[in-house]
This record gives structure tokens, C-alpha cells and sequence, in this order.
């Protein structure tokens, strides 16, 4: 039932879903992040890959000094349709793309950056390889990606509340994909796959993920990622139910006013030596 091509197809009410409840509750504190080691690097011209609606963009607009390129790519236009919508602080060309095949040209880019994309490339060697062949020697990749779903507790507790929801058919899409790429050894392999001859460089960065209620992740979780088609695509609860039994085992666990949570991600650098 559940195809991990549709994976990244983030369309519908997602976009402005994500942007809305996820964004907010998980990515901000790792945009920032992001943004400050882009920034330091001192680009001329810069490409983001899976950039979805913008957060880490909009992060990098504000934090870069001086004129740069800033180009920005996702594979889904609904996506980028309403990161620009949004908005940035300077401009940038907004362009859809594969990361797989991307439409630029050998040695384009200074630092090509991606804030937890990677983990929906269905060949992260061949997008890692695409990110090396457009950047220019002496360039850097940088790039983020989550740590297991066990060190990140509303992903947790949202896919575990599922599986009791649906027993007979438990929705994975948060453990299989956006929680399923933590393995340094295999980025490395994968990037040496690719091409890349320097040691990656890893930090491991813990933050807290906060929220008004309960209600907030589940919504984030049920209804602004692909998890949303895997309910919908469910007998029993609808997407409604679903959510509202997330919800409840979130608010058993962290309380049921303002919930704080642990979340975890890998930050690696690589550069094109």
C-alpha cells in the first residue's frame, strides 16, 4: 500500500500545512543553524536543494553578507509555490528541480546545501554525485539529516500511537523515511560513492521542539507530511480520529498544556577537494 516513491510528493493542503505546524514545531532551530554554516563558508553562489516552503532560505537570505546567488530547488512545485508566496529578505531564483538531475551546469556553485532532504533522494549516491559535479573545487556540501526516531520523542509517539491505531497495517512512512537515514557510516559510504574524496565532517545537535498543545505536532505530523496520505489511505480512523488519538498520546506523555519535546539531527560538511 504504501510506495516509498510517494515519499517526497508533498502536495494538496501538505505545503501549507507543514509550513504552518512543522515548520515551527522542528525545522526553525536547525534553518538557523544551517544558515550560520552557509554563512561562514562566505558564497558567492549558492544552491539549496529540497528546499520545501523556504525556512532554511529565508534563514540564509537574513544571514548572508553582501551580494550572493541564491538559488533554491525542490522537486515540488506546490512547495516552492508557496515559499515564494512567503517570501525572502533578498532575492532569489526559485527553480523546480530533481536532485537526481539537476538542470545546472558542471562547477556552478560555491556551497550547495540541503536541510533534512537528503533522506527522500531514492538514490542518495547519484544526488550526492549531482551536488559534487555542480560544485566548484574547493566547494562544500553541506547538509543535515535526523537522528533515529527513538531520539526524536513526537515522531515517536505519533508513529507509535498509529500502529495501535491501525494494528494491522501501521503507518511508517516518519520511521522509514524521514527517520530512517541516521547511519553516518552509510552517508560516508554514500558520499564516497559519489565521488567525494575528503572526510565528511559530523555534529550531532540536540534542540527542543515546543508547541501550545498536544494538538500542534499531531496535526504537523498527521497532515503536513506524506504521513497524511498513508491514514487517508487507511479503513477504521479517518484523518481526523487519527490525529485526535495523537494527540491524546502526546498529551499523556509530555502533559496537556504547552509540550516540549527532544529533537536530534546530524549536521555534515564535505568539501569538493
Amino acid at each position: 500500500m504504501d510506495a516509498p516513491g510517494s515519499d517526497a510528493v508533498f502536495a494538496g493542503s501538505i505545503p501549507e500545512f507543514y509550513d504552518d505546524y512543522l515548520v515551527p514545531l522542528i525545522f526553525e532551530p536547525y534553518a538557523e543553524d544551517l544558515a550560520r554554516r552557509v554563512a561562514d563558508l562566505v558564497p558567492v553562489q549558492l544552491l539549496e536543494i529540497a528546499a520545501g516552503t523556504g525556512v532554511v532560505t529565508r534563514a540564509t537570505a537574513r544571514a548572508l553578507p553582501g551580494p550572493v546567488e541564491l538559488v533554491a530547488t525542490d522537486l515540488n512545485q506546490a512547495m516552492l509555490d508557496h515559499a515564494e508566496a512567503v517570501g525572502t529578505t533578498r532575492p532569489v531564483r526559485w527553480q523546480q528541480a530533481d536532485a537526481m538531475r539537476l538542470p545546472f551546469a558542471d562547477a556552478s556553485f560555491d556551497v550547495v546545501f540541503c536541510q533534512f532532504g537528503v533522506m527522500f533522494f531514492p538514490d542518495k549516491s547519484r544526488a550526492f554525485a549531482e551536488a559534487r559535479r555542480v560544485l566548484r573545487p574547493g566547494g562544500t556540501l553541506l547538509f543535515n539529516v535526523w537522528d533515529r526516531i527513538e531520539e526524536n520523542e513526537f515522531a515517536d509517539i505519533v508513529t507509535n500511537t498509529l500502529a495501535g491505531v491501525y494494528p494491522d497495517s501501521p503507518p511508517c512512512f516518519l520511521a522509514r523515511t524521514p527517520y530512517g537515514h541516521s547511519d553516518l557510516n552509510a552517508i560516508a559510504h554514500d558520499l564516497a560513492r559519489a565521488g567525494f574524496t575528503a572526510d565528511p565532517r559530523y555534529e550531532t545537535v540536540t534542540a527542543r521542539s515546543r508547541a501550545a498543545s498536544a494538538q500542534v505536532p499531531a496535526t504537523a505530523y498527521c497532515q503536513g507530511t506524506p504521513l497524511r496520505t498513508e491514514i487517508e489511505e487507511r479503513t477504521g480512523a479517518d484523518l481526523v480520529a487519527a490525529t485526535a488519538a495523537c494527540a491524546a498520546g502526546i498529551a499523556k506523555r509530555c502533559g496537556s498544556g504547552p509540550v516540549d519535546a527532544k529533537i536530534q539531527a546530524h549536521i555534515i560538511t564535505i568539501g569538493n577537494v
